[in-house]
């Protein structure tokens, strides 16, 4: 089976990139079931869904971390092959996961020192004894049981996932709640719906954490991977991957996607910000309004034929190379090493509670964050 993505919405990726599309289109619309996956320290179950398209895709979600475990998508012979990183097993996912397809939150990446003004107010986070704020605190949403229903409506099958987090929650003021939905949808992509509200002012800004392979085999190393980015700029960072301030233009740098290009072409390059980051680790800024849906990446393995475009409605993305992984025993036995996977992380900026120049992550009572992705499927001979 081939499975396409959309006409128009690959023609802004394709016309950078000089590729053309394949074109089919599925009808049915799919199913969700519901399984055990095993059970928290303190005894709450945690539940596993699986939601199967009509076009062959599938995906497992779990409440804990409100993680997508697996994700299978077409090459192009038909062959259905697991494109994301992740591991076996709920004890492995609390004792050891890098967030592996979770969702990072309150607030994605680093906040310089922990604190940020609001208001005329202090707010100082919980830095789990670190110098900074990262990935919403030592005890963030990724390690939280999220709880879950089926859903299959018009857009497709999927679960709906809500987290409730305290006023002060790792010092983040307000309660906040908020919903998650993934969906298959019919035109082969995995769309994420995010929504949140709070009781107080605060900072939201969050992201999806999955780690792609669109080999299917998690063995394998990305670097022959194709990606563009529809990005004339970047955020850099000091020394201590806090970002500056900047916004500084890609052209010349290793970081000029704007092309597609293979990712290893120049992830070891002369150049401080590859230094500091061991390869790529930094938010691009898409371009377009942030709040439109848009095309913000376009990748591709020319060995299976698979290719993926991110379209969000966030105002940048983080892309990283798993560069840090390294002999990280995973599922079905296989063992990731730098580099066997690249996450697209659609998020706000960096450190943007401290810097009013980058668009604003501040939600107030009686406002609502919302964000969406779609990670669209298809296939190149």
């Amino acid at each position: 089976m081939t499975l396409s993505i959309s006409r128009r919405s690959l023609a802004a990726g394709l016309a950078l990139t000089g590729l053309s599309a394949c074109a089919s289109m599925p009808t049915r619309t799919g199913g969700v079931s519901e399984s055990r996956f095993g059970q928290m320290l303190d005894g709450r179950p945690v539940r596993a869904f699986d939601i199967t398209a009509a076009n062959g895709m599938a995906a497992r979600i779990i409440e804990y971390g409100a993680i997508v475990v697996s994700l299978t998508a077409p090459d192009r012979d038909g062959v259905m092959g697991d494109v994301v990183l992740g591991l076996d097993t709920l004890e492995d996912y609390i004792a050891r996961n890098r967030n592996f397809g979770t969702i990072v939150g309150r607030y994605a990446g680093r906040i310089a020192g922990g604190r940020f003004e609001l208001d005329g107010q202090t707010v100082q986070l919980d830095t789990g004894g670190g110098a900074h704020s990262s990935h919403g605190g030592p005890d963030g949403f990724a390690r939280r049981l999220w709880r879950g229903v089926a859903i299959h409506d018009d857009i497709g099958p999927g679960v709906r996932l809500t987290l409730i987090s305290p006023d002060r929650d790792q010092g983040f003021p307000g309660e906040l709640t908020t919903e998650v939905i993934y969906r298959l949808t019919p035109g082969g992509a995995l769309r994420i719906d995010m929504t949140a509200t709070t009781t107080r002012p605060t900072v939201v800004n969050l992201t999806h954490h999955g780690y792609f392979n669109l080999t299917g085999d998690g063995s394998r190393p990305i670097l022959d991977h194709e990606l563009m980015m529809a990005a004339d700029a970047f955020t850099p960072f000091d020394a201590d991957k806090v970002v500056t301030g900047e916004i500084r233009p890609v052209a010349g740098t290793p970081f000029d996607f704007r092309r597609a290009k293979p990712i290893g072409r120049d992830i070891d390059a002369d150049d401080e910000q590859i230094r500091i980051g061991n390869g790529y680790d930094h938010n691009f800024v898409v371009r377009g309004e942030p709040g439109d849906f848009r095309l913000a990446s376009w990748s591709r393995d020319p060995s299976s034929g698979r290719v993926m475009e991110l379209h969000t409605t966030a105002p940048g993305v983080q892309f990283f190379t798993a560069n840090g992984i390294r002999d990280w025993p995973a599922k079905g036995g296989v063992v990731y090493q730098p580099r066997t996977g690249f996450c697209l992380e659609p998020q706000h900026y960096q450190d943007s509670p401290n810097r009013p120049e980058f668009p604003s992550t501040v939600l107030r009572p009686g406002e609502t964050y919302r964000q969406r992705h779609e990670y669209r499927f298809g296939v190149q001979a």
